[in-house]
């Protein structure tokens, strides 16, 4: 609570300001006129429909059940990279919860979340894209797709099952190729060519 001299030290304060005589509203009111501008916007909006670059295909995908393992790995990647990858030894940088999906919403978010990745330097990440338990035919789709786009996208090297405490055989470790700006990194620090 205010005291009275509180009170009165305020309206004292207060006593010079008036209250503004005019609204103080914007003219929303649209603009009838219509412009050329207009028109071709008007125009392109309605004719063009945006190209869809996401190379993920939906096509003959083997149905995988909630317990298989997915591995995968590139020719050329190391062993000791992979395995180290296999049981979860690198830092998770990046993550992806694909569950309650639909299909289509995770093949955009899978394609969006690699190349975010790539663009941020990010080699390691864990997508969770959950066992299918629940599904009556014991189909677990989401795994059964993801197994089929992430070998499709360049910049996969290699992804395994996750390890129990990151999702176990819910989850996928995913490592990312170098981005351009990691090799010249590489290459400044290291001196090669």
């Amino acid at each position: 609570m205010t005291t009275k001299e509180e009170r009165l030290s305020f309206l004292e304060e207060m006593s010079d300001v008036r209250r503004i005589k005019r609204p103080n509203r914007a003219d929303v009111q649209a603009s009838r006129v219509v412009t050329p501008g207009h028109l071709e916007r008007q125009h392109s909006a309605v004719s063009d429909t945006p190209k869809d670059t996401n190379p993920l295909t939906g096509d003959n995908v083997e149905p995988l059940k909630s317990h298989d393992v997915l591995a995968y790995q590139r020719p050329g990647i190391q062993h000791g990279v992979y395995r180290k990858l296999r049981l979860g030894q690198y830092p998770i940088e990046a993550r992806l919860d694909l569950h309650r999906m639909t299909v289509d919403e995770a093949r955009r978010e899978v394609f969006s979340f690699i190349n975010e990745c790539l663009s941020h330097g990010i080699r390691s990440a864990l997508i969770l894209h959950g066992k299918g338990e629940r599904n009556p035919d014991g189909i677990a789709q989401l795994k059964s797709y993801l197994a089929k786009w992430l070998p499709e996208l360049e910049p996969v090297m290699a992804f395994h099952s996750a390890q129990k405490h990151h999702g176990g055989t819910g989850a996928v470790y995913v490592m990312l190729r170098k981005g351009d700006r990691d090799k010249q990194h590489n290459r400044e620090r290291y001196g090669s060519k």
